[in-house]
């Protein structure tokens, strides 16, 4: 069982990562195989707009990016964590969508994640809405998504509720991904959102695409 954590916060000691280390812990404790990655310890360049990807199937820019998208492609589960800016993703987070190759190429068909959003205001949720509309338009089953208020730089206010949640999300995710678990609604929500809106507008592109196509008959969707 092979699941990779993201962190995206600029802190690596902050709520974001507490928690994110209290589910890594977890799921060590139950023998899964688990890589965790701070954002902010990596090389990524920003996206170029180019959309070369979708013909070749790889960004141009070959740096760490390209190596979490291959990292995530071969596990079974993603973690995805993200403080709140703004009422939205961090700028870690954002960038690695851009670069992820995550809607169009159905990156997470069939993978089970957690989302887990962080803040001191009402504006995490935002950021959880976010992270859980990338999971589902990219073809994954959300199995658990957390969202914490808690007070700037002090995290003993929620200390407890950290471990309970942690130990929730470590459990569903685990048991999703070792029972192959069908979460029905998600399901007819991919199938919609890919047979409507994102294969007749891949198709139409052609060859422009094929980096897609090809991506697509790797994961078993298959093109017609």
């Amino acid at each position: 069982m092979r699941i990779i954590i993201i962190n995206a916060s600029p802190r690596t000691n902050g709520l974001t990562a507490t928690i994110l280390h209290k589910i890594e812990t977890a799921l060590i404790q139950k023998n899964a195989d688990v890589e965790y990655f701070d954002l902010c310890l990596l090389s990524m360049s920003q996206c170029k707009g180019c959309c070369t990807c979708y013909k070749t199937g790889h960004c141009f820019i070959n740096d760490d990016a390209e190596m979490l998208s291959e990292r995530i492609k071969k596990a079974d589960g993603l973690i995805l964590g993200s403080p709140t800016y703004a009422s939205n993703v961090s700028g870690h987070m954002k960038l690695m969508i851009d670069r992820g190759h995550f809607v169009i190429e159905q990156s997470l068909k069939g993978k089970y994640c957690v989302s887990v959003a962080t803040g001191e205001n009402y504006g995490n949720k935002k950021t959880s809405r976010i992270l859980n509309d990338l999971i589902l338009y990219s073809g994954g089953y959300i199995s658990d998504s957390v969202t914490i208020n808690a007070p700037f730089n002090d995290t003993a206010p929620v200390l407890k509720k950290l471990d309970k949640l942690s130990l929730r999300s470590a459990d569903r995710l685990y048991d999703a991904i070792l029972n192959l678990r069908i979460y029905p609604l998600q399901k007819i929500f991919h199938r919609i959102i890919f047979s409507v809106g994102i294969k007749p507008f891949v198709i139409k592109k052609g060859n422009d695409y094929k980096g897609v196509t090809n991506r697509w008959k790797e994961t078993g969707i298959g093109v017609i």
